[in-house]
């Protein structure tokens, strides 16, 4: 599907950086700007809820948040064509030290707020 050809109140999700039967973290366009969302956890159900935190990035985050996807991609597409083994998870060796330094920036980067995060139910 190209990004054209969505259905109108559908988004973009960018990146998956955590994934439990279903996205619960990453990068997703919302109001066709770039967002941190999370998946809240619901105590009482013992399970993740429909309810997800956004909180707007900026370009330049945004950009190096794309950066460590596309590493991750690579790595992906190695591991399952059999190029590279687990032990190298989750970059390829030659990408490992831009990894580590784009992690450490996004780690603190990426951090939502919930008393300023927006709320929104996203059905999965």
């Amino acid at each position: 599907m190209t990004y054209e050809k969505l259905k109108p109140g559908y988004e973009i999700v960018y990146t998956v950086t955590d994934y439990y039967v279903g996205p619960r973290g990453g990068i997703v366009s919302y109001q066709g700007k770039p967002h941190v969302y999370e998946c809240i956890f619901d105590e009482s159900k013992d399970s993740y809820s429909e309810l997800f935190r956004l909180a707007p990035i900026d370009e330049e985050t945004f950009k190096l948040a794309l950066e460590d996807w596309a590493i991750w991609q690579r790595w992906e597409l190695a591991y399952y064509s059999g190029q590279t083994d687990i032990g190298t998870h989750p970059a390829l060796p030659h990408e490992a030290r831009s990894h580590a330094e784009l992690k450490e920036f996004l780690d603190e980067a990426l951090v939502i707020d919930p008393q300023r995060a927006t709320m929104r139910f996203w059905k999965i």
